[in-house]
């Protein structure tokens, strides 16, 4: 393909597009550019690989280190395994472009998104979501797009698009929305409380500029002389598939009209009835055209079975108002919350049970030291104090299958469990600790993230962090028949496979605080996205009133098992002092007190031990190390040498001043070690610091109560 360049005047910013340069084995690639922000993403496609019954799509997006002219630390000076943030850009791009795709499709595609460069203003993961539209049309996979993404942000009260990463961190909001020229497809959220009205607002204003590049993606590839990729389905012999459904329609439909709540329960009924239908199959003649087609495509029989339990269950919602275990729309599954079901060794813990989905979450504290250092060099934050994890163990469906690292869907779910929680935890300045909440989901039928969600809120009041208020969640999901729209509150797993749409909301009781919008059709109108938001509130209140009967607030006490943190502020030029020379002075502080101590470039000092009166004393000789000294001050120290003309004492951990003879004591000394000797205790005062900071001590003029006083806060 020939080079072609095209610039899109967007928002008071510039995008730039260019094909034609780079890449060009690749199916599609294209460079797209925003200031000095540039992602090269390319998508290709491969012929479909035999019996696969699902779309192959994988999505990888990578950040070099020279974009930011960095090179890599460590020994091999090469990217290593992707960090989290790339794993949910991944994600970012994945999810809007798989509902694109012809429901057909079982070729291999691949689409890879690189940024090559990147400034400290613009992030790169909404340019590479829509680049991987642009690059898959260049590319002529069949494709209901363009698709295009846009962030929003909220600076004062007003929205911005495409905002940079200082105005995200500081802002309220950080929205990204995607859409097609259906509607929204996809939508991304962190917010600060921000009421369902505005949230909506937010919405519709992105997607008003995600129109805008859907436009100009037509005109460029217009101008590109290229056409959208129409290619039909390939055509399947209906014999086996009527086969399959006269024989299992009718007794599908009994057991969805009988509104079994037990999801183990209708999952075996349903197995039973598609074990007939393999049964029916093996009796047939070798030569009958059934079981000649259906050896030739063992997956039809599952396939049309999902198709029909699919058109029911809809049907049934669509026309009767009711779902597979008998609930109205807009009705939440029973719910049952408890705190502490684990020992206090456990610094705080939260069990959140939904139909049967089941979530335990458990809290920990930490010190300041134990923050996550996310090892980016890209983003602003350097290091995370809240560190979210969730776990999807295979027990929890009821499965086995082999344990691995965590994949893309535990740590995205993890990420909006993060989200959701953020804004509702303390200031730095007011409590210190570093927090990390594991969610071990236990057991699987829809919405464990927002299930995660609530858990956590239970666990983190539980061990006494003063969260601002705290937060339920729940999701929503669609059913599109037509023109006919039902929207779903809080669905369970049936829903979710066979369903249109996974809507997370979750907040507090005075707005939103986290979303994600997935989509499995083509996309949405606005009213619709609002309708769903609207009804998600009554469904987040009455989780939370649940929540509230097992904790009502965070406990005024934490686990005894929690470490204390006690903070100081010193002066920055004295860290040096308290590290002391390769780390001496805070290494013989924490062996003799065993607290840990952390210090901040600010100078903010934070002393942390299981047992508060070892955090005291630790905060004790670092006070006593870095406090101003002035002439006349008493300490309690210890002769750390002898020379003929005065005795060394350590007054201070690592401050040393010198006694000289005639200040050891009110008469004539011969000898320093008539007086003295190496290790005694003395009581010493300042007599002067001379011009070159050197501390002369006397044991003369000391008063009593002065002795005494010194003498105590050397034992603690």
């Amino acid at each position: 393909m020939q080079e072609f360049e095209k610039s899109i005047s967007f928002d008071g910013r510039d995008i730039r597009l260019k094909v034609g340069m780079l890449a060009p084995q690749a199916g599609g690639s294209v460079l797209i550019q925003s200031e000095d922000t540039a992602v090269l993403v390319a998508a290709t496609r491969a012929s479909g690989r035999e019996g696969i019954d699902f779309l192959p799509l994988l999505v990888d997006y990578e950040e070099r280190m020279y974009a930011g002219g960095r090179i890599p630390g460590g020994i091999f000076k090469r990217e290593g395994r992707p960090p989290e943030k790339s794993v949910l850009t991944s994600r970012l791009i994945d999810r809007p472009m798989r509902p694109l795709f012809p429901s057909w499709l079982r070729d291999d595609i691949q689409i890879v998104a690189t940024t090559l460069s990147m400034d400290e203003r613009v992030p790169p993961d909404v340019l590479a979501v829509t680049g991987a539209s642009i690059a898959t049309l260049l590319a002529k996979i069949p494709f209901n797009g363009p698709m295009a993404a846009v962030r929003v942000g909220l600076v004062g009260d007003d929205f911005i698009i495409n905002p940079t990463f200082e105005e995200i961190e500081t802002g309220d909001l950080d929205l990204v929305v995607a859409g097609s020229p259906d509607g929204v497809i996809m939508v991304e959220a962190r917010s600060n409380q921000l009421p369902e009205a505005d949230m909506i607002e937010a919405i519709d204003f992105g997607y008003e500029a995600v129109r805008d590049l859907i436009q100009a993606q037509r005109e460029f590839i217009a101008a590109l002389g290229i056409e959208m990729v129409q290619e039909e389905a390939p055509k399947a012999d209906p014999t086996l598939e009527d086969f399959i459904r006269d024989r299992v329609t009718a007794p599908v439909k009994e057991v969805l009209v009988r509104f079994e709540k037990d999801k183990t329960v209708r999952d075996a009924a349903l197995d039973e009835i598609k074990e007939t239908v393999v049964q029916a199959i093996v009796e047939l003649p070798e030569d009958d055209a059934v079981k000649v087609a259906a050896s030739e495509n063992p997956k039809v029989l599952s396939n049309t079975f999902k198709s029909v339990t699919k058109a029911l269950m809809r049907r049934q919602i669509v026309e009767d108002g009711m779902r597979v275990d008998g609930r109205k729309l807009d009705e939440v599954r029973p719910i049952s919350c408890f705190v502490g079901v684990l020992p206090k060794r456990v610094h705080g813990t939260g069990l959140f049970n939904r139909g049967l989905t089941q979530v335990l979450s458990v809290a920990t504290l930490g010190s300041p030291g134990e923050a996550q250092n996310l090892l980016d060099d890209f983003h602003p934050d350097a290091q995370k104090r809240y560190i979210h994890h969730y776990n999807f163990p295979p027990y929890s469906v009821g499965e086995t299958r082999p344990m691995r690292s965590p994949g893309r869907r535990e740590i995205g779910h993890g990420a909006l469990a993060e989200r959701s929680l953020l804004p509702v935890l303390p200031p730095k300045e007011e409590f210190p600790y570093v927090i990390r909440v594991v969610s071990e989901v236990l057991s699987s039928n829809g919405s464990t993230s927002m299930g995660s969600v609530c858990a956590s809120t239970l666990a983190l009041m539980d061990a006494g962090v003063p969260i601002v208020k705290p937060v339920s969640g729940a999701a929503m999901g669609l059913i599109k028949e037509g023109e006919e729209i039902r929207i779903l509150t809080d669905i369970q797993g049936m829903e979710d496979f066979l369903g249109d749409m996974d809507f997370k909301v979750a907040g507090t009781d005075t707005g939103i605080n986290a979303l994600q919008l997935d989509m499995k059709i083509t996309g949405l109108p606005m009213e619709v996205i609002a309708d769903a938001i609207n009804q998600a509130k009554p469904a987040r209140l009455h989780i939370l009133s649940k929540m509230l009967e097992a904790i009502d607030q965070p406990r005024a006490e934490m686990s005894p098992y929690a470490p204390r943190l006690l903070t100081i502020k010193i002066d920055p030029d004295m860290i040096g002092l308290v590290i002391g020379p390769g780390g001496k002075t805070i290494k013989g502080i924490t062996e003799e007190t065993g607290a840990k101590i952390d210090i901040d470039d600010d100078g903010t000092v934070t002393v942390s031990a299981i047992d508060g009166e070892k955090a005291k004393r630790a905060r004790s000789i670092i006070q006593g190390m870095t406090r101003k000294l002035n002439a006349g001050d008493t300490f309690a120290g210890k002769v750390t040498r002898i020379i003929p003309i005065g005795a060394f004492v350590e007054f201070l951990p690592g401050k040393e001043g010198m006694v000289h003879i005639s200040q050891l004591a009110d008469h004539r000394v011969g000898k320093v070690e008539d007086e003295v000797a190496v290790g005694d205790e003395v009581v010493v005062k300042i007599r002067e610091i001379d011009n070159r900071g050197r501390v002369n001590l006397t044991r003369l003029g000391i008063h009593p109560d002065d002795a005494t006083a010194a003498r105590e806060v050397v034992a603690g």
